[in-house]
């Protein structure tokens, strides 16, 4: 079943004439991916990698059915690609785009909060990923196998880091979602816990979280009150000292709960198996994927 995206999803890129737009949309559709639209104000009625250019997603939309959006816009005009996307009902939009400004996002997620019909994911997010039957998103290529552990992460590099290492052991994964590390977004990792909870091919969820924000611990509430499969978690930056950025605009311990040790101490009381250095993931997920068989 997969949670999000599958291989019937239709995707359309927002942004798709970009540099990156153009690069990641040829390597989703070489994967097999179902991009069906591209939008970029303008220039419709041209094609780019076989994929129909349309000047706004109203007309996107209805002249392919894509029901799924991709946002590759820079950062000063993907918050108005979003609420475009919004207002045509899209049911997942997934923005890559880094660097929103925080007052955009805020405004974003209100405007989201009146429209349960449509989910979003990130800004700042790798995408999604289930493995041999959509690529949505910047993931490599080569990462990722088809199997029974679902990843959510903050950290699109740690997540890659790790799947390579699960690709050695045979470790697949059913769908990864990186939420994106910034200090505003539209999808949490509870959110994901929950989705992974109702997923059939999840037997087994890694999180991967890091320093900044509560996000670890309202996934640790929900995972007392709601999840009932094993859960493998490792937060990034023990060492981070207070005030000290560490790479995303999230990732910043602020006040007394953001620092990594609050987060270990929530998820572990939860029952999270937790690992304590990324060498430390792969033996708890073979001990969890053997108890979940």
């Amino acid at each position: 079943m997969a949670i999000l995206v599958n291989d019937e999803t239709r995707f359309l890129i927002q942004g798709i004439t970009g540099r990156e737009g153009s690069h990641f949309t040829q390597q989703m559709i070489s994967y097999g991916t179902a991009i069906v639209a591209g939008v970029t104000p303008e220039k419709g009625g041209g094609w780019l990698h076989g994929v129909p250019i349309f000047d706004n997603v109203r007309t996107a939309v209805a002249a392919t059915g894509a029901d799924t959006s991709l946002v590759f816009v820079n950062p000063a005009a993907a918050a108005d690609a979003i609420y475009e996307a919004i207002d045509e009902k899209m049911r997942l939009i997934v923005c890559v785009t880094s660097g929103i400004p925080i007052r955009d996002a805020l405004r974003l997620r209100a405007y989201l909060a009146s429209r349960p019909a449509t989910r979003l994911i990130g800004p700042s997010s790798p995408g999604l990923l289930v493995p041999g039957r959509a690529n949505a998103g910047i993931t490599p290529l080569f990462l990722g196998t088809p199997g029974k552990v679902g990843i959510v992460s903050r950290s699109a590099s740690l997540a890659y880091e790790v799947m390579a290492m699960m690709n050695e052991v045979d470790i697949g994964q059913s769908t990864f979602v990186g939420i994106g590390g910034d200090a505003v977004i539209g999808t949490s990792l509870a959110d994901i816990l929950m989705l992974f909870e109702d997923d059939t091919e999840t037997h087994v969820v890694l999180l991967i979280g890091e320093i900044g924000g509560s996000g670890e611990q309202d996934a640790a509430e929900v995972m007392r009150d709601v999840i009932t499969k094993p859960i493998v978690a490792y937060i990034a930056g023990e060492s981070a000292r207070p005030g000290v950025r560490m790479g995303h605009t999230g990732a910043l311990v602020t006040s007394p709960g953001t620092e990594a040790g609050a987060k270990i101490d929530a998820l572990m009381f939860a029952g999270a198996r937790i690992a304590r250095s990324l060498d430390a993931i792969i033996p708890l997920l073979l001990e969890a994927h053997g108890r979940a068989s």
